[in-house]
């Protein structure tokens, strides 16, 4: 029970901060007048240039892996990069590469932070009941990047602006790391005066990330009606909850004025029928399962939804149910259930994967090997495929292999950690010592920990011999790790 509050408490804070650092930049959401501010270019002028903002998201993201409890299953981060890559060449973005946040709450939310972060709570799956409502949180918070309201709110505050950036980054750093509100009085301590001051042009920020993030749904062949039906999710759970609201709210108050507003905007988009994809259910059944009360519970709950007319025809249903008699120690009434419907879907990955975990989890990992590689061939370098095989390999004491799997994974999403962790226990199983010591350095590059990268590759490259190959590679990072580590102690 005290490990459940604790990390209720760490993610309410760090909820709070993060998007505090952004009510700093869009602030309470209400409807107001268009604004006139001045649009702030990126190396060409304006105060905040885009390397700033790239230096801000990477301290953002240091604090998350330090302290956020993250979802880390394949499955659910694959679609969400799928879904946000949809909407990402829709938004009028200076750089579409983005940095996905997926953090492990049932709470309803979502962020952005300056340097293209974009981080989503596993409880916006649970709440949106349909995927234009999800995409619509998503089209959201890449309007706010791709207008660039932090920098542009930065611009009304020139005389604070220092103390602003070095106020929100301490903040979010220090909360995310001592789990307690020190970062919320830093923030309150240097920046209090900002904060009174730019309320005032928040409520046209919210207004135009709306605008803009309908927009984006409508390019991406979504469904801006997605919007204004997800926010009245919120303002009905707000209702229902009292003085207890959903977290995106405490942050992001919604008025019917505001969706009466998005509304007759979606309603001007030209009148066509999207449908939702059925991966989208596929995984927010994955989801249901995750934060169900406990396994037992999420077996009747699936169970009573298949007892509904045509919910036997539900693929995402009977799936639910699967995963839920998984989760519940029942792999073989899981396996039937996948085998039904891999016979009517058979080239489907999550149905794929989902059965090499089942075969895992009952011992069969011939079985599970099989499955995957076969899958593997026809969807080369897919994620969730490769990941599972690596977790066949480790299961069956396969280390060399495990590491071939994870390292090009690593390779493909080098901003991962926990990929790196994977590869350091591969390495080790396989008794490759350098190979450890440099996955190792590359996590503890990403946690921040500069020291503790640049001891990892000294030992790596002492172990190496002198003109090898790899010893230069491993000297050359070095080097890297080592100027960033200077950098730091000089700044």
């Amino acid at each position: 029970m005290k490990n459940i509050l604790t990390k209720h408490r760490w993610y309410r804070t760090f909820a709070l901060v993060t998007v505090l650092a952004f009510a700093l930049v869009s602030g309470p959401v209400t409807v107001a007048q268009e604004s006139r501010l001045p649009s702030i270019g990126g190396a060409g002028g304006g105060l905040i240039s885009g390397q700033q903002e790239s230096d801000i998201g990477q301290q953002v993201m240091v604090s998350i892996r330090r302290s956020a409890p993250r979802i880390t299953d394949p499955l659910v981060y694959d679609y969400l990069s799928a879904i946000t890559y949809r909407l990402v060449p829709s938004a009028p973005l200076e750089s579409p590469d983005i940095t996905l946040a997926l953090i492990d709450s049932p709470a309803i939310n979502a962020f952005a932070v300056p340097g293209g972060i974009v981080g989503v709570n596993g409880g916006l799956f649970l709440n949106a009941a349909t995927e234009q409502q999800f995409a619509s949180v998503l089209a959201h918070e890449l309007a706010h990047l791709s207008q660039r309201h932090f920098a542009r709110r930065l611009e009304q505050q020139e005389t604070s602006t220092p103390l602003t950036i070095a106020g929100m980054i301490a903040g979010i750093v220090l909360s995310a790391v001592t789990q307690s509100d020190i970062g919320i009085a830093a923030i309150a301590g240097t920046q209090a005066l900002a904060i009174q001051n730019m309320l005032a042009y928040s409520r046209s920020h919210e207004q135009e990330a709306d605008r803009v993030g309908m927009d984006i749904l409508a390019s991406a062949g979504l469904d801006p009606q997605g919007m204004p039906e997800m926010f009245e999710i919120m303002m009905r759970q707000n209702r229902l909850q009292g003085n207890n609201m959903p977290e995106y709210l405490s942050t992001h108050p919604l008025t019917q004025s505001r969706v009466a507003d998005t509304r007759n905007r979606a309603e001007q988009y030209p009148d066509k029928t999207v449908h939702d994809s059925q991966e989208y259910h596929l995984i927010r059944s994955r989801l249901q399962v995750h934060y169900a009360a406990s396994p037992d519970v999420a077996v009747r709950t699936f169970e009573n939804r298949l007892e509904k007319p045509d919910a036997q025809n539900n693929l995402a249903i009977r799936y639910g149910l699967a995963m839920a008699y998984l989760k519940n120690d029942q792999p073989d009434q899981a396996h039937q259930i996948i085998r039904e419907l891999l016979e009517s879907a058979p080239g489907r990955i999550t149905l794929q994967v989902t059965a090499a975990e089942i075969n895992i989890e009952q011992g069969n990992l011939s079985k599970a090997r099989s499955i995957l590689e076969e899958a593997l061939s026809r969807n080369p370098g897919n994620y969730p495929i490769t990941s599972t095989l690596a977790d066949v390999e480790i299961a069956a004491g396969n280390g060399t292999r495990a590491a071939r799997y994870l390292t090009q994974l690593t390779r493909n999403m080098p901003q991962q950690e926990h990929l790196w962790l994977r590869l350091a226990e591969a390495e080790g199983m396989a008794r490759n010592i350098v190979g450890v010591h440099r996955a190792r350095a590359e996590y503890n590059a990403l946690m921040g920990d500069l020291e503790s990268a640049q001891r990892q590759l000294r030992q790596a490259q002492e172990k190496l011999p002198a003109g090898s190959a790899q010893r230069q590679v491993v000297s050359e990072r070095l080097g890297e790790i080592t100027s960033r580590l200077q950098a730091r102690r000089n700044s």
